[in-house]
């Protein structure tokens, strides 16, 4: 037992983790000095406590790109920057996410991952006017702090003693009648308690490096969907365009004999697996001959498109293409999505951009709980 044990601390310890990190940490104490840190951010510099050394009030968020709750508070905590930034407050937010530990299906939200790449994309098209730090390698700051989900909010003083941890304020997207974090600040300025010094944090859990294991779990779980190809006519194409579900419809016509669209069915099934438990699916329609069918399923099944997906039967290729989109100039691949009113939202010829796509998504599924 104890040779086992062991085993566990040495594995343990080649990951660079303590023992204690198996179950979450807890969250500072009121009183507790604020920890160190020494993090890159978005900005290309690298931030430690001390570059904030002259502040009254620090405000250290902990917030990420992928979860729903976070991006519902982004516009909020840029006006209380806004406001706040030439009072004496200085806020830094950081994300405490190890990237390797969300699932696909976790980016359901988003358009997106946490990784330090997208961080910067997200500051930029958000125009973050705050520091963006990142804690996803080694995560040691975000257990030092004791960071439960995201967003979490702590309110140190100008001693950078703990004053307030907890939410941002009562509600992610109805009316807010707990100002919770702007209580605190505005209290440690005139150099009172906080009229609350904790509360419950609400939002997504931190994905520590623990979940990698549950991540890589999810792809096998995918990987071994069964895959199927039927044949479709156009009067089939034509009821798929029209939709009529609740879910957006997101149609990619491609052949084996294609490059560009061999190339994306990767992407199509991740995008297909991250938006999985939302009002949305994946259709892929080949252009294959129907003597091809064996092919172009192999190939199917080599990138486990457990898409729903379909070869096309015709007589008539521009009656085909009409009944799928009249404004289809007829190249492949060629991508639409659309809404459950049969309306094209978005369309590409040729191969499409993978972020832009999932953007497209995103904009009409919702990045948050509404």
């Amino acid at each position: 037992m104890r040779r086992i044990a062991a085993i566990a601390f040495g594995i343990v310890a080649c990951l660079g983790l303590s023992s204690s990190r198996a179950a979450d940490p807890k969250p500072l104490e009121i009183g507790a000095q604020a920890p160190d840190f020494d993090l890159p951010g978005v900005d290309g510099k690298n931030h430690k406590l001390s570059d904030y050394a002259s502040a009254k009030v620090l405000v250290v968020l902990w917030t990420c790109n992928h979860c729903p709750t976070a991006q519902a508070y982004e516009d909020r905590i840029e006006a209380f920057h806004q406001k706040y930034k030439d009072k004496g407050v200085a806020l830094v937010a950081i994300s405490p996410n190890d990237p390797k530990a969300v699932r696909l299906d976790e980016l359901g939200y988003t358009d997106l991952t946490d990784s330090f790449d997208d961080m910067k994309i997200r500051a930029r098209d958000k125009k973050y006017s705050y520091p963006y730090l990142y804690d996803g390698d080694t995560q040691k700051v975000a257990h030092a702090y004791g960071v439960l989900a995201t967003p979490h909010v702590y309110v140190f003083d100008a001693d950078r003693k703990l004053r307030y941890n907890g939410r941002f304020d009562d509600s992610e997207v109805k009316t807010v009648k707990s100002h919770d974090a702007i209580n605190a600040v505005e209290a440690v300025l005139a150099g009172k308690p906080a009229p609350v010094e904790k509360t419950r944090v609400v939002g997504c859990s931190t994905k520590w490096a623990e979940k990698q294991a549950d991540a890589v779990k999810s792809v096998a779980k995918w990987d071994a969907e069964p895959v199927s190809l039927n044949m479709i006519d156009d009067a089939g194409v034509a009821k798929l365009a029209k939709n009529g579900t609740k879910n957006y419809r997101l149609i990619n016509v491609w052949a084996t004999w294609c490059g560009p669209c061999v190339a994306e069915l990767d992407e199509l099934v991740t995008i297909k697996r991250m938006y999985t438990t939302r009002p949305f699916e994946v259709v892929t329609i080949s252009m294959d001959e129907p003597s091809k069918k064996d092919q172009a399923l192999k190939l199917l099944t080599e990138k486990h498109a457990s898409t729903k997906n379909y070869l096309i039967e015709t007589a008539d290729r521009d009656k085909f293409a009409e009944a799928l989109d009249k404004d289809w100039p007829g190249p492949v691949p060629y991508t639409i999505l659309v809404s459950p009113e049969g309306k094209v939202v978005y369309r590409k010829t040729g191969a499409f951009d993978a972020l832009e796509l999932k953007r497209a998504i995103v904009d009409q599924i919702g990045r948050t709980y509404k």
